[in-house]
């Protein structure tokens, strides 16, 4: 974290997402913070709490992948939940508390991740002796005891290769070498201290004020939410886990809402929103593009497996992100999410064709690209065929 300055995160995150540069610089002095807040003087800080963010924006612009892409450069337990998941009619919905819960169990595979990473090497000896073991008849040396328990043992289980073995005694043998409190210790100490919380559709919850009485689902759910993001300690099956200084980025399209029509003790807890932008014609032309692992990119490593080599020309791709644009502008508009239906439109025939195709070079150009959306652009009902 020391050498992960803000304008370095901001760089990684624009590896993997296009545009969107005040979200990015948000999340990343958040990010930022937490480094800072670990120099500060123990009794300080305890008093120093997260920067909560709202991200403001239509679906598909990016909000969910900054807040996972920030999770995975700085190793920090991820859980992405919707808001509208805790309500139902009357409220009757799940424990709020139970994001706590599944976000230890996220922190707990981390750190087994990484126990095991450390005790590998002990464990690969350990499995070898066990291979010799069950390779090698037992010597006369052994007691009877120990020599009929191996024999039956032999017997209840099913033959297997060797790398299967090997494989199925390292998970086991890495296992036994692993300390499982101090596993449970760190694990509490990652989610309470470093863990990140995406509340997506928070908008759903904060609704205009209903004509035919209070809203019982929604307010429900803001107030069991509140202490939660407050700060308050749940009772997990590894212990104790306080929030205080879990980051919670919230998300929502805020079409027929806004921030203020939450609750104001909420509120005051998001004291940080960014608004995300509609994508244009030029942010689909980047997303095909420039990202480390674009969808064009994606599309030509699949087909690659069948000896296919896939490629996009410059006017195809330009045409890919002019339809993109098009009917995001002119139905529903769903961002970036367009591009793969369009996407899977057109590479549907190469990807069907593919072990079977004489020619095992195929251009994608523009007037591919048209030739195979011309019949679904002339359909009155788009989103018919495009999702």
């Amino acid at each position: 974290m020391a050498d992960l300055t803000p304008r370095e995160i901001v760089r990684e995150l624009d590896r993997y997402i296009v545009g969107q540069d005040a979200a990015k610089k948000a999340v990343a002095v958040a990010i930022r913070n937490r480094w800072r807040r670990q120099q500060l003087p123990p009794e300080l800080r305890k008093d120093v709490t997260p920067k909560n963010i709202i991200m403001i924006g239509p679906t598909g612009v990016g909000k969910t992948e900054i807040a996972r892409r920030l999770a995975q450069l700085v190793g920090a337990p991820f859980l992405k939940v919707e808001a509208t998941k805790y309500t139902e009619v009357g409220y009757h919905g799940r424990d709020v508390e139970s994001m706590i819960r599944d976000l230890a169990e996220i922190a707990i595979g981390l750190v087994k991740q990484e126990q095991r990473r450390l005790v590998e090497t002990q464990a690969r000896e350990r499995v070898k002796d066990r291979l010799l073991d069950l390779l090698v008849p037992a010597s006369t040396g052994w007691e009877a005891d120990n020599a009929e328990e191996n024999e039956r043992n032999q017997r209840t289980q099913r033959k297997i290769s060797i790398k299967e073995a090997r494989r199925v005694l390292l998970e086991q043998e890495s296992e036994a070498l692993i300390d499982r409190q101090v596993v449970t210790e760190k694990a509490i100490e990652l989610t309470e201290n470093q863990s990140i919380i995406f509340v997506d559709e928070l908008d759903k919850i904060c609704g205009p004020p209903s004509t035919h009485g209070p809203d019982v689902s929604r307010q429900g759910v803001q107030r069991d939410l509140l202490p939660v993001v407050e700060g308050t300690t749940v009772n997990t099956r590894y212990g104790p886990v306080r929030t205080d200084h879990i980051l919670f980025i919230a998300a929502g399209a805020f079409h027929l809402s806004k921030p203020s029509d939450l609750m104001p003790e909420l509120q005051g807890r998001f004291p940080i929103r960014v608004e995300l932008t509609d994508l244009k014609r030029d942010d689909f032309l980047r997303i095909l593009t420039e990202p480390k692992h674009s969808l064009t990119k994606q599309y030509a490593e699949l087909l690659a497996t069948e000896g296919v080599t896939l490629e996009f020309s410059r006017d195809g791709i330009e045409a890919l992100a002019d339809i993109a644009y098009e009917v995001n502008r002119t139905m529903q508009n769903i961002g970036a999410r367009r591009l793969h239906t369009i996407l899977e439109r057109v590479v549907e025939e190469v990807s069907f064709e593919g072990p079977e195709l004489p020619d095992r070079r195929v251009v994608i150009d523009g007037v591919y690209v048209r030739g195979r959306l011309t019949e679904i652009l002339e359909k009155e009902d788009l989103s018919k065929f495009i999702l």
